[in-house]
């Protein structure tokens, strides 16, 4: 669960990830008592002072200058979507910790017609992944594409998943470094806070993804599946906002035309219209 000092702990995680010789330091003599680099060390590459450096880590300061963000994302190696979390993390929150709780989304019905009409699995889920409507493609490529299930809990929490994603460890490290790229200025959702804290009593796996601080936007990718009835499966995963709706995401999974994958696909589609 996130706390009081997200951005000291979001410093502290980068910072012991990254070598000396990774920004050109000498590793020195001796065996070093910290991983990665000391804070002074960032401090100096940083150009600020090692007690300023110190309080951020620490959240006695949690307001720095644009100027030495910049310079510790330069220093810490972070691309632009943890540059933009970590600059979030210094920012006034925009909400307060007793404003209710947003409205359930609600899916477009004209999105409810185009799932049925997409042949392939497809799925709408909330910026949370709680997957909100589905076609019968996805509910027959896994039960946890169904209405009312949210992935990121059944990612950790079912044990099916690991047997079925056959790149489990990737692809959920992926889902988690998602999702700290889709809290950028949603930090203090509700929805969000409570799935974390749920998670992370749940699950180590979860726990230790969450701590590593990865920001990394979900973007399409090759999702590897074993399906109990049609087998293997190479799929891409694509995400697709819904304009007009808050945060809300069209997703679907299709194979490469031709493919073995296809007609496996193909196979499964029968089956689910069989039933």
């Amino acid at each position: 669960m996130e706390t009081s000092n997200a951005l000291g702990e979001f410093l502290r995680a980068h910072r012991e990830r990254i070598t000396p010789e990774d920004v050109g330091l000498s590793k020195g003599v001796g065996v070093r008592r910290v991983p990665g680099l000391r804070r002074e060390e960032v401090a100096m590459l940083a150009g600020i002072s090692s007690d300023y450096y110190l309080r951020l880590e620490q959240g006695r300061d949690r307001r720095p200058s644009m100027q030495v963000l910049d310079a510790l994302a330069r220093v810490l190696r972070l691309d632009a979507d943890a540059t933009a979390y970590m600059i979030s993390l210094s920012q006034p929150s925009s909400r307060t910790a007793t404003r209710p709780a947003a409205a359930p989304a609600t899916v477009p019905e004209s999105v409810r017609h185009l799932l049925d009409e997409i042949v392939s699995p497809a799925f709408v889920q909330t910026r949370w992944l709680d997957v909100l409507a589905a076609n019968r493609m996805a509910v027959a490529l896994s039960p946890n594409l169904s209405p009312g299930v949210n992935r990121l809990r059944a990612a950790f929490l079912d044990p099916a998943e690991r047997t079925f994603h056959r790149d489990w460890p990737e692809a959920v490290a992926r889902v988690v470094a998602g999702l700290r790229a889709d809290a950028i200025g949603h930090r203090d959702d509700q929805r969000l806070a409570a799935l974390v804290g749920e998670l992370s009593r749940e699950s180590d796996e979860f726990r230790q993804l969450w701590a590593r601080h990865d920001v990394r936007r979900q973007e399409g990718r090759f999702s590897l599946m074993r399906h109990p009835e049609v087998g293997d499966l190479d799929l891409f995963a694509e995400k697709l906002m819904i304009g007009g709706t808050d945060g809300l995401l069209l997703g679907i999974y299709h194979a490469e035309p031709g493919s073995e994958s296809a007609r496996s696909l193909a196979l499964l589609g029968s089956l689910a219209a069989s039933t």
